[in-house]
């Protein structure tokens, strides 16, 4: 029986052959087909990497202007005169006080009346800081907040305080002539003086936004 299956084998030596030539073609054919499978793959991730790529970029130079913009905001220039020993302009960071100042223009000479710069404030940018020489005739240093108290006084004073006020004064109003300054002064006796400005409302011929106009120039403090 063995020996008729070989003679059967022996015979059909080609039909082998080429059974076996096909199949190992059908191998080579499927692994060629999974490379070229998982090429094609990495190939069609790499748009979608240089997509993410350019998108990092692009976020990263938009936050390094926004970093450089605020730098530059963050510099004030500051000219300084007087009793130093280098006047000029100078660059400091934002925050800076007059003591900084100061110290870039080599600090104070030997005649300088340190009680005319407050050494403390803050300078802001365009700032002129004069440093005066003993015996000279400046008023001393005083903080923003004293500054702008003085300033609102020297305000306040401008105007016309309409408890106190004359006819004449009433007169240099603007819009305020002779007939109103007098409605003004009657109202004032009337009712014991004016409690604030807005009583104007009150008084004969005076509107809102007569009275708005009129906020400007006229107190009663």
């Amino acid at each position: 029986m063995i020996e008729e299956i070989k003679e059967k084998l022996l015979e059909n030596k080609t039909l082998v052959a080429v059974l076996g030539t096909i199949i190992v073609m059908l191998i080579g054919f499927f692994a060629w087909s999974n490379v070229t499978k998982t090429t094609a793959d990495a190939q069609s991730d790499l748009p979608a990497l240089s997509t993410t790529f350019s998108a990092s970029s692009s976020a990263s130079d938009l936050k390094t202007e926004r970093s450089s913009s605020q730098t530059e905001t963050q510099k004030v220039f500051v000219d300084i005169k007087g009793a130093v020993k280098n006047e000029g302009v100078y660059e400091l960071s934002s925050g800076s006080r007059v003591t900084d100042v100061v110290k870039l223009a080599g600090g104070f000479t030997e005649d300088a009346d340190k009680k005319s710069v407050n050494l403390a404030e803050k300078v802001t940018d365009e700032a002129v800081i004069y440093v005066a020489r003993v015996g000279e005739n400046v008023a001393p240093a005083t903080t923003n907040s004293q500054a702008n108290g003085s300033a609102q006084q020297e305000e306040s004073s401008d105007k016309i305080n309409l408890n106190t006020a004359t006819l004449a004064e009433l007169q240099t109003i603007s819009g305020i002539g002779a007939k109103r300054a007098q409605d003004i002064i009657d109202y004032r006796d009337a009712n014991g003086g004016f409690s604030s400005v807005d009583d104007l409302a009150n008084v004969s011929g005076i509107g809102e936004k007569t009275l708005e106009k009129l906020k400007s120039e006229v107190t009663v403090d």
